[in-house]
């Protein structure tokens, strides 16, 4: 049985300058409160130096663990590892670039002790430049609208979890993952607190436009059929405009009103129709590509190295 009362797990994209204040900071914090605790930082094959920095600390420190995964999967497996190799009672899940405060993570343990299971951090005053916020603000309303699940862009995925909640959300058999999106799927007695967002270190976040599209897909066509059960209402509206289209234009004929026939309505209704159909068809090929990943079982990440593991 497991000593540990609270591990912190940290994936790791170019944040080798971070890694040593935030290990100080989380140490001196989580000291003051003299609980045990661990660090686990997972490297996503970061191109820069941080599984370098990683093991430099953890020979000194053995409650800093580290795990190096041998390519970049996502910051979203790189959590799923660490939260495979969590031992804690609670668990912490927090960014590495120094936005999420090492100093709130007291806030949301004492909140937790008030009987709560989840214990989300809202982001009061977001860091980010403006169009990084919108496209943020939209990203989150198109998926709780789709994936029919809460979201909100204020909240990430710094928060403490009680370790019945991790090991619920690593029954999940999903091999795409969303961290947030999965601690909303599995319920439990959630509440949340406002703390204070800080500005990023070093460099810039590896979400870009294309990135935050690509993962808003993934995790639709993973959470939720509603795409298919859209195109299935726009199918049946399209089928009665076209009945009700067809009914006047007999109408027009038999009164006289179409003396001679064009073919532009009869070409505009075959694009529209091709165009829905071509678009079901895709939609279908991707949701059987899900499939497919699903059914290859494939690991969701995999561990090249790991530091102060027994």
């Amino acid at each position: 049985m497991s000593n540990t009362c609270i591990s912190i797990v940290v994936p790791l994209y170019r944040c080798d300058k971070a890694v040593e204040e935030l290990t100080d900071r989380i140490s001196t914090t989580l000291g003051a409160l003299k609980l045990s605790f661990e660090i686990i930082y997972v490297n996503d094959a970061s191109p820069s130096a941080d599984w370098e920095a990683v093991t430099q600390i953890a020979q000194e420190n053995t409650r800093v663990k580290g795990l190096n995964l041998s390519r970049n999967f996502g910051q979203h497996y790189a959590i799923t590892a660490g939260l495979n190799y969590a031992s804690g009672d609670w668990v912490v899940v927090m960014d590495g670039d120094l936005q999420d405060q090492p100093e709130d993570i007291p806030l949301l343990y004492n909140k937790a002790q008030e009987g709560f299971d989840i214990v989300l951090a809202r982001r009061v005053e977001r860091q980010h430049s403006f169009l990084k916020r919108t496209g943020s603000k939209w990203f989150y309303k198109t998926l709780a609208y789709l994936t029919d699940t809460e979201q909100n862009a204020e909240i990430a995925n710094f928060g403490i979890y009680r370790k019945n909640v991790i090991a619920a959300i690593l029954s999940m058999k999903d091999k795409t993952r969303y961290f947030p999106t999965m601690v909303r799927w599995v319920g439990f007695k959630r509440t949340e607190i406002g703390v204070n967002h800080a500005a990023r270190k070093e460099g810039k976040s590896s979400y870009n436009l294309k990135a935050l599209l690509n993962l808003a897909l993934n995790t639709i066509l993973s959470f939720s059929d509603k795409p298919l059960r859209l195109t299935v209402k726009a199918g049946i509206f399209i089928s009665f405009a076209a009945f009700i289209f067809a009914a006047v234009t007999f109408i027009r004929a038999l009164t006289g009103h179409i003396v001679v026939s064009g073919y532009s309505s009869m070409i505009i209704s075959i694009w529209l129709l091709s165009g829905v159909i071509i678009t079901l068809i895709g939609m279908l090929g991707l949701y059987i590509g899900k499939i497919f990943d699903q059914v290859k079982d494939r690991p969701t990440y995999l561990v090249a190295e790991k530091i102060n593991f027994e």
